[in-house]
């Protein structure tokens, strides 16, 4: 496994454990700490430390990821999502909105979180993920290419 896909599953599992336990912020830390020593023999500091930035990343952006979830899968309330889904489509909304797109390119992201969907989920979540970050990616390149109002 890619050293950079094993980060992303990493943070994954420690997400949606801690969203398991109603989101407890000072557990967090820990989860992340533990699964890295548990899962993440091997992988460079570089890698470990690029888990512990996408989980920061989630918390620290939760409430917005999760309003953008609800926007963009209007037929599914967050709370009747499963939690591994719901866990990847943050992650994978996070990579998209937050990440620098020359380090993860936003097909990356979304690509990434289809197979963490395929390998930890049910059979649809691949097609399911692919459906929500598509749509917020398609309106992120629809709002990136409107000429402002202003300059009209």
């Amino acid at each position: 496994m890619a050293s950079r896909h094993l980060a992303r599953s990493i943070a994954m599992q420690s997400l949606y454990e801690w969203d398991f336990y109603d989101k407890k912020p000072e557990a967090l830390t820990q989860l992340v700490e533990r699964n890295i020593e548990e899962f993440g023999a091997g992988l460079q500091e570089v890698n470990k430390e690029f888990a512990r930035q996408l989980v920061s990343r989630v918390e620290k952006h939760i409430t917005q990821l999760d309003n953008i979830i609800v926007r963009a899968a209007p037929e599914w309330p967050l709370e009747q999502i499963t939690a591994v889904d719901r866990n990847v489509l943050r992650l994978g909304l996070s990579e998209l909105l937050y990440s620098n797109p020359e380090e993860v390119p936003p097909k990356v992201a979304i690509n990434e979180a289809i197979e963490l969907a395929k390998n930890y989920s049910g059979e649809s979540s691949g097609r399911f993920v692919n459906g929500v970050l598509g749509t917020v990616y398609r309106e992120l390149e629809e709002e990136r290419l409107e000429p402002s109002k202003e300059s009209v």
